[in-house]
């Protein structure tokens, strides 16, 4: 089937950079675009006018969030709430329990997924939360993941999250690692289960990579058996580092090695490796750049940084910079990490906080992250045919509408996106050809009752902290609100007393 798109503007690829045309037509056959530019000469079996939108490759998500957000609840607390939103040691020892069925684990993953597509994520590698598992995440969870992303049409790089230590807050309130090596090795091998389900599923929407946890949670070994098993199977390894002073204190004291000896050592560098967030480059201040050769070393070893601004910028952080880890010849990509999934918001933050860092308004173009977003992600997962609109790559696109009139006039518009709106401006997305987000709604899937399903989750979620915090307090001192609740006394005009 041949179908035509129209719209004002068409980001397309001329085989080295995105290029804008105006009054332009995309044409693809089956999942393949075959044609991008004016009058397409050929007969078309359907067409969209999308007016005044631009169409533009799909974002690629690599530290895409596949929860029931975090962040709103954890990226404020004092130095005394902060410690009791981890594990307690008791919890840890005697208590750890998953806090949702399997089945309610999946209407979690469902309503994730369906995030991601109406923010215009058309590929994704997923990240969740284990504080509310028994651990961390199964075979049996991805598999039912991987079967709602090809419900749903996303491209998914999945596999389960393993680890072989946890973060725990002792009972002196310090925070420690305690290990159980048992898990660790268990989880590897679900992940290598995963590896061969994808393989024998043969979608073209389901990849198997390897997503292990922080890498202050993993063990020597269980570093050296992902790089043997990444080697023996040429899997994608996604690992969090390099993004908080804390990791490289612990590697250090356990190990007596900084984060980028111990990824040279396990033999990860030797992998296809991405790498969130790129924050703190081997226990560096985070005020001051990466020490000399850190960069070029991520380079030369052809290390995907995955650059999440939004996140980060909402836990008061920035990366240090954008602009240098790119000029060194590191390949940057994007991923959201935390609500909202929204790639358009994170690139106005990430070029303003870029500016701010080197202290010039011509730093961290809005063309240079959505290449991160784009070409970046396409690179890191080494497919060509991602990323871009041209002949012969894959029909993954999205169209953000630039004609409310609370977007302003435009000026240039991928500008006028970024800086006048957001990924709800995104009303349609086609992945592999075909159509996902239709009239900013998603087909097949009752929104509204997702959404009552996904509060009361989250609820529950809240809800069992307090059994981990090594104080027990209560959820309402644990998550105080911006403002108090109103008294149950009315209040009335005096004069109407």
């Amino acid at each position: 089937m041949i179908t035509r798109l129209r719209a004002r503007y068409i980001l397309g690829f001329d085989g080295s950079r995105h290029v804008m045309h105006t009054d332009g037509e995309l044409v693809f056959d089956q999942d393949t675009i075959i044609f991008i530019g004016a009058h397409y000469p050929g007969a078309v079996d359907a067409e969209r006018d999308f007016g005044n939108s631009l169409i533009a490759p799909g974002f690629i998500d690599l530290d895409a969030l596949t929860d029931i957000d975090h962040l709103l609840i954890d990226s404020s607390p004092t130095a005394e709430i902060a410690p009791g939103l981890q594990w307690s040691r008791d919890y840890f020892e005697h208590r750890r329990h998953d806090v949702f069925t399997a089945d309610e684990r999946q209407v979690i993953r469902t309503y994730a997924l369906a995030q991601l597509a109406l923010h215009g994520i058309t590929s994704y590698m997923p990240i969740a939360s284990e504080i509310h598992s028994a651990w961390a995440e199964s075979f049996a969870e991805l598999r039912g993941m991987a079967q709602t992303s090809i419900s749903i049409g996303l491209r998914g790089f999945l596999g389960p999250a393993y680890r072989s230590g946890v973060n725990v807050t002792d009972d002196d309130g310090q925070r420690v690692i305690l290990f159980d090596e048992s898990e660790g090795l268990r989880g590897l091998d679900e992940a290598e289960r995963f590896l061969d389900y994808a393989q024998e599923l043969a979608h073209p929407l389901i990849t198997g990579v390897l997503l292990p946890c922080r890498i202050e949670t993993l063990s020597d070994e269980l570093m050296r058996r992902t790089a043997r098993l990444a080697t023996d199977r040429n899997a994608l390894v996604r690992l969090h580092c390099l993004q908080s002073e804390a990791e490289d204190a612990f590697l250090a004291a356990r190990t007596g090695r900084t984060v980028l000896e111990q990824l040279r050592d396990s033999g990860l560098l030797e992998t296809r490796l991405l790498i969130p967030h790129g924050i703190v480059i081997d226990g560096t201040d985070p005020t001051t750049r990466a020490p000399d050769g850190a960069l070029e070393l991520l380079a030369r070893h052809e290390v995907s940084i995955i650059h999440c601004p939004l996140t980060t910028f909402h836990y008061g952080r920035m990366l240090r910079s954008f602009d240098a880890f790119a000029a060194a010849g590191v390949n940057m990509t994007l991923g959201t990490d935390s609500f909202p999934p929204d790639l358009i918001k994170g690139i106005d933050v990430g070029t303003h906080a870029a500016r701010i860092v080197e202290g010039r308004l011509d730093a961290g173009k809005i063309s240079d992250f959505f290449n991160a977003g784009t070409l970046g992600g396409a690179r890191a997962l080494g497919r060509e045919d991602l990323g871009r609109l041209a002949p012969g790559a894959q029909a993954d696109l999205i169209v953000a509408s630039l004609a409310n009139f609370r977007d302003g006039v435009v000026e240039d518009p991928l500008r006028t996106l970024v800086l006048n709106g957001s990924a709800r401006n995104i009303t349609d997305s086609y992945v592999a050809g075909r159509p996902v987000v239709v009239d900013s709604e998603l087909p097949g899937f009752d929104l509204v009752r997702l959404r009552e399903q996904a509060q009361q989750l989250f609820a529950r979620m809240v809800a069992g902290y307090p059994e981990r915090d090594y104080k027990r307090r209560e959820v309402a001192e644990l998550f105080p609100t911006e403002y108090p609740a109103a008294t149950s006394e009315a209040l009335l005009d005096p004069v109407q007393r």
